[in-house]
């Protein structure tokens, strides 16, 4: 699985994509954001996290396939 970051998550992982190990058993969206706050705490520090699951903003339930292009989309601030 194959994750595009953006933002302030990809200054917090230091890439621009981030490939998940598959023995992870990464099933949902939910266990994804669960896995990637694990594995780089300062994600949990951000007020929101949106993940796009094929160009679609995804909920916690959807489930997720090593098929899925899956974006992490931070919060957006501006003016």
């Amino acid at each position: 699985m194959e994750i595009l970051l953006f933002g302030i998550a990809r200054e917090i992982v230091g890439k621009t994509k981030l490939a998940v190990p598959t023995n992870q058993n990464i099933t949902t969206v939910k266990s994804l954001k669960t896995w990637l706050g694990q594995q780089y705490p300062a994600i949990q520090t951000l007020s929101s996290l949106a993940v796009a699951v094929d160009s679609e903003y995804a909920q916690d339930e959807d489930v997720l396939n090593g098929d899925n292009e899956i974006a992490l989309i931070p919060p957006v601030s501006g003016g």
